[in-house]
């Protein structure tokens, strides 16, 4: 049930106005018909060498702005009251506040009302309130997860060598925490049980970095019952998987097949496919909608499908030139591949965003696909209208259309070309 806004707001300040039981708090998205100063304010107490401060980092689209106030005796000094009315005072459309012994999801409605769900925690939650700023992670760099991994050596250590991938898990649990914080606030995402837990499945897991990074983090420090999957096509993946797992006393699951053949005893409610070469992805995506999964995480790789069917078809007026020089056509295939993803998904009834998930000095391929069900599939309309005459336009057959069954009538007569 909603209930005014600025009452719950009220609540959640002297939440992150208590330096003794708050964990963290994150606040995201925005208000209907607003648009808040920052993409993303966390909030933590944080202890230096000049005392207890609270922590406030404000990330805008490109960097983070860190600032700390003072925690005196006697409490928060009036400037971390300041600055904490000023993030209350942003129209900021969801709050997850975690203190040590409740978890708070806080979703502001189209009519600026507040629905409110709180969890209580089964055991108190110890407050990690260090402050190496290069060391702020979702995860620490010591933690046993990465040794097994070989990203850090016997201390704890991260490895030169392995920054960036210590990089792209940190940037992936960054974006996953949001995801499924704004699904859970929205009610897109059910909300898990011991009982009935949430269900999360890593197709083309490889070595699972990201599976064993993400079931760490839902269960440790967001203190959500899940069940993760790994599959992968190599049976040495599995076994290698299942040995970590072992090592680590982690329930994880790992079976062997393929992205479009794996069987699974439930459907899951969570898809993540992280670098799937080129039609590996299409395969992924239509697996989340064969299953109705809730939340899509999918990171693509090579789009080498459209960029082969750009080369072998002539290309539309007036759009010679994108592709008269081969980088800017592969470019185009990118772009082009991604947006027919976008859109088909959007089609099959989910909120799209495409968004970039780590720095392109650390990969290349940094790209994301974030698909959130929200309704039934579309049938006709603008969004297909616009669908089918890109599709035309550029002649392409997009592997994704053909597994969701999604090509213009044209295309689907046994003269249409065969995927590459």
């Amino acid at each position: 049930m909603s209930e005014p806004l600025l009452r719950v707001l009220t609540q959640m300040r002297s939440h992150l106005l208590d330096p003794d039981s708050l964990v963290r708090a994150v606040a995201s998205g925005r208000q209907k018909g607003s648009q808040p100063r920052w993409r993303r304010v966390e909030l933590r107490y944080v202890d230096l060498k000049a005392g207890r401060h609270l922590q406030i980092t404000s990330y805008d689209q490109t960097q983070a702005h860190t600032a700390n106030y003072p925690v005196g005796p006697d409490g928060v000094s009036d400037a971390a009251r300041a600055a904490v009315d000023e993030v209350i005072d942003e129209p900021f459309g969801n709050w997850h506040v975690e203190t040590t012994t409740q978890s708070h999801q806080v979703r502001v409605t189209k009519k600026l009302e507040a629905l409110l769900h709180t969890t209580d925690r089964e055991t108190p939650v110890a407050v990690e309130r260090g402050h190496d700023r290069d060391k702020q992670r979702l995860l620490a760099e010591d933690d046993p997860l990465f040794r097994a991994l070989g990203l850090t050596d016997a201390q704890g250590r991260l490895k030169p060598s392995r920054q960036a991938k210590y990089r792209q898990v940190e940037e992936f649990l960054r974006l996953l925490d949001s995801s499924i914080s704004d699904a859970l606030a929205k009610g897109q995402l059910r909300r898990p049980t011991a009982e009935d837990p949430l269900r999360v499945v890593d197709l083309g897991c490889g070595n699972a970095y990201l599976t064993f990074a993400a079931q760490r983090f839902l269960t440790s420090v967001r203190d959500l019952p899940v069940v993760v999957t790994g599959v992968d096509v190599k049976e040495q993946s599995r076994e290698h998987n299942t040995a970590v797992a072992r090592e680590l006393g982690v329930d994880a699951e790992f079976v062997v097949g393929s992205i479009g053949g794996v069987q699974l005893d439930r459907a899951p409610d969570v898809v993540l496919a992280l670098h799937a070469c080129d039609t590996a992805t299409d395969e992924a995506l239509a697996r989340a909608v064969e299953w109705g999964a809730q939340l899509v995480l999918a990171a693509p790789c090579c789009h080498h499908d459209i960029a082969a069917q750009l080369r072998r078809a002539p290309t539309p007026a007036p759009y010679a030139q994108l592709t008269r020089h081969g980088i800017l056509r592969e470019r185009l295939a990118d772009t082009l591949t991604d947006g027919i993803r976008a859109t088909l998904m959007r089609l099959q009834g989910y909120r799209v965003d495409v968004v970039q998930f780590v720095e392109s000095q650390h990969t290349p391929r940094n790209t994301l696909l974030r698909a959130v069900r929200t309704g039934s599939p579309v049938k006709g309309g603008s969004l297909r209208t616009e669908y089918d005459d890109l599709v035309r336009t550029w002649a392409v057959r997009p592997r994704l259309a053909v597994l969701l069954d999604e090509l213009p009538a044209e295309q689907t007569s046994e003269d249409a070309p065969a995927p590459a």
